[in-house]
């Protein structure tokens, strides 16, 4: 097996990985353009615990899992899935932009390791907490005096809570404890996050909330494929080749490419000020995710990167 130690990951996988990410946020405010936000999701993860299940079922992934550590998986998947981008997705309704979004998300690893040090005990660089620090000067930059611009104050609050539940999440993933299949754990964390999302769909946004039939068909095709599955596949391949903290070392990448990404496909534009503030904002992260602590926000696991205390997931 190669090296778990160093931090070179294969180009391709690693820069397919990163636009695939960053294209989440990208595809997610174009969702919510066409259709309501719990309902776009809920449909989201209907097609991906499908994939997900057909894929295991196709590469005869090991099923086994205890009902203790079936109710976990559920769990957990339903405050990294339905929870965090259920609030992440209101927020892109009320007007959060790409690349901030992308950034509240980039500061998710570094905020869990202070949370796991504040939480369970664990020991802190202080170039986390000022690579942290930093991060949060950077999104301040980007903000600006006027949260207009952002969506409003509550789309900013929402899109900060949607950072919180992915941290808590990710820290989530040691409670599970076991080392169940990632596809299969994928699978049930999709398929255990679709009912309530649709229910609440239905009953807070009527029974179809659809402007664009086809845009919206577009993005919940690619949000399912694309961003659930190839995503999942490609973090694998990387945590495999270079483990999972030199693959939390790429999360700092996702700013900048939404950034272009979101100006080339949203129109989004940022003033000189907004991008010393992402520039900022990603030497932040950027030099925090480096260190061995940093998880990386996830929905399954694999056995090095369990042993190793860090996470692996998608967008």
């Amino acid at each position: 097996m190669p090296s778990r130690t160093g931090s070179t990951l294969p180009l391709v996988p690693a820069a397919a990985f990163v636009l695939v990410w960053s294209s989440g946020y990208i595809s997610g405010p174009a969702a919510v353009q066409a259709a309501a936000p719990f309902t776009v999701l809920g449909w989201r993860f209907v097609l991906a615990a499908v994939l997900a299940a057909g894929l295991s079922l196709a590469l005869r992934r090991p099923t086994r899992m205890d009902r203790a550590t079936l109710g976990r998986v559920a769990a957990v998947g339903l405050v990294m899935n339905a929870v965090q981008f259920g609030l992440m997705y209101v927020a892109f309704d009320l007007g959060l932009g790409a690349t901030l979004a992308s950034l509240f998300h980039a500061l998710s690893p570094v905020l869990t390791a202070l949370l796991a040090a504040a939480i369970l005990g664990e020991r802190v660089s202080l170039l986390q907490v000022g690579g942290f620090v930093v991060g949060v000067v950077g999104v301040l930059l980007v903000l600006g005096g006027d949260l207009g611009g952002a969506g409003g104050p509550v789309a900013v609050l929402i899109g900060c809570l949607s950072m919180l539940t992915l941290s808590l999440g990710t820290l989530g993933q040691r409670w599970i404890g076991t080392q169940p299949d990632l596809l299969w754990s994928a699978a049930v964390q999709f398929a255990v996050s679709a009912p309530p999302l649709l229910v609440l769909g239905w009953t807070t946004e009527g029974a179809w909330p659809v402007t664009d039939g086809r845009q919206a068909l577009v993005a919940v095709l690619f949000l399912a494929i694309v961003n659930s599955i190839v995503g999942l596949v490609l973090l694998s391949m990387l945590v495999l080749r270079g483990g999972s903290g030199a693959a939390a070392s790429l999360f700092f990448l996702s700013p900048p490419v939404t950034a272009v990404l979101a100006w080339l496909v949203l129109d989004e534009t940022l003033s000189a000020l907004q991008l010393v503030g992402l520039l900022v904002a990603v030497i932040g992260v950027g030099a925090a995710t480096r260190t061995r602590a940093a998880p990386l926000p996830v929905q399954g696991v694999d056995r090095d990167a369990r042993r190793d205390g860090q996470d692996v997931g998608t967008q």
